[in-house]
């Protein structure tokens, strides 16, 4: 029956539907306090409910039982710089939207990056938006709060296709206090009729190397030269 109701949970959780994952993660608490994974789900839930207070007193508890949990520990980190939570409406994204495509799809990771208090209420897999403005393309939530930009190159390869017509999709692929990666995708590409790769594989550039024992010298010596340099040493 827990398997059952574990399973429940993670399927609400899925779906974005917060409420019934709180109930389905108490109602395992109930049969076992110590549920580790119960208590980490119950913690993200009442954070996406925008319950800072509960979501937190969650976490605390899994730190009671395991001092080093990384889900927790992550989340308090997270936590600890804001006093409020607001309820996430963000979209529920599949896990197939992570799928790699050679020359449609990158990730990223940001330079420059925001404000803490900013990542804290950002999740990964969030849909997030691209913003080009002047001669950078930076990364906004959905509430135009800034995360961070792209590194120069790929800004200046993305801004012209942008001007041309090319779309992309932009998700958190990862986020915590000191980085934020993001997974592009290709979305549409431009009206011109030369079609542009979004995200050209990168080449290996061979650097040509000589053995020391092959490498002669300006004026090579005759055999029997080099016999007698080698006899009186």
């Amino acid at each position: 029956m827990e398997n059952t109701l574990a399973q429940k949970a993670i399927d609400f959780a899925l779906s974005g539907k917060w409420n019934d994952a709180v109930k389905v993660n108490l109602q395992l608490l109930e049969d076992n306090s110590l549920d580790v994974d119960a208590l980490n789900r119950l913690a993200r839930a009442y954070s996406e409910l925008g319950k800072l207070r509960e979501a937190r007193s969650a976490a605390l508890k899994v730190i009671d039982i395991d001092p080093l949990n990384p889900i927790a520990l992550k989340c308090l980190e997270k936590w600890k710089s804001i006093k409020s939570l607001e309820k996430n409406h963000s979209q529920v994204i599949s896990v197939d939207s992570f799928l790699e495509e050679p020359g449609k799809t990158k990730l990223v990771t940001l330079v420059n990056t925001g404000d803490e208090k900013t990542f804290a209420t950002t999740d990964p897999g969030e849909e997030v938006k691209l913003s080009a403005n002047g001669h950078r393309v930076t990364i906004l939530t959905q509430e135009d709060k800034y995360l961070g930009r792209l590194p120069d190159d790929i800004s200046a390869r993305l801004k012209n296709l942008i001007k041309s017509g090319y779309k992309y999709q932009v998700l958190i692929k990862s986020i915590d206090p000191r980085e934020v990666t993001v997974f592009m995708r290709e979305t549409e590409k431009g009206n011109g009729d030369n079609k542009m790769v979004s995200f050209p594989t990168e080449k290996i550039e061979y650097v040509s190397f000589t053995p020391p024992e092959l490498v002669h010298k300006d004026e090579p010596l005759e055999i029997g030269e080099d016999l007698e340099e080698a006899e009186g040493a």
